[in-house]
């Protein structure tokens, strides 16, 4: 079984936990410190949330949800979603999708946006399946490092 929790208090575990998946979502971007995930978990535009294996104990996923405001409304962003390797195919990406959604939802926001790269095609498969629309945009970005 999967439990779906807010990271409040940043421990070695999480620590941890995000030096094991973050490599899985991205091998160009390091995995955060302790004082990178305190900085996000104290922070009241993001939330962290993590998929926790109920049978072993283990964190086998994590979302991170940001806020922010526009002149059109409060908006959420769904970041860095990673489900282990070993623990994929369970439904733990909807699981930490749907609290998400619920978090958003009751902190009145207009929105729920993402972005999947088109090669992960389960994780857009699962979007999809969720409601989530593909918009037709262009997406640009300026990289300053």
């Amino acid at each position: 079984m999967i439990h779906i929790t807010e990271v409040i208090d940043i421990t070695d575990e999480v620590v941890d936990a995000f030096a094991r998946l973050i490599p899985q979502l991205s091998t160009s971007s390091p995995a955060p410190d302790a004082d990178a995930l305190s900085e996000i978990a104290a922070n009241p535009n993001s939330v962290i949330y993590v998929a926790r294996d109920t049978d072993s104990g283990e964190i086998v996923g994590s979302l991170t949800l940001a806020f922010y405001r526009i002149p059109t409304g409060l908006q959420a962003r769904i970041e860095d979603v990673v489900v282990d390797d070993a623990a994929r195919g369970r439904g733990i990406g909807a699981d930490l999708t749907h609290a998400a959604v619920e978090r958003a939802r009751s902190s009145g926001a207009k929105s729920v946006g993402l972005t999947s790269r088109p090669s992960r095609e389960a994780a857009n498969r699962l979007y999809q399946r969720l409601g989530f629309e593909q918009r037709e945009t262009n997406v640009f970005r300026l990289s300053l490092k």
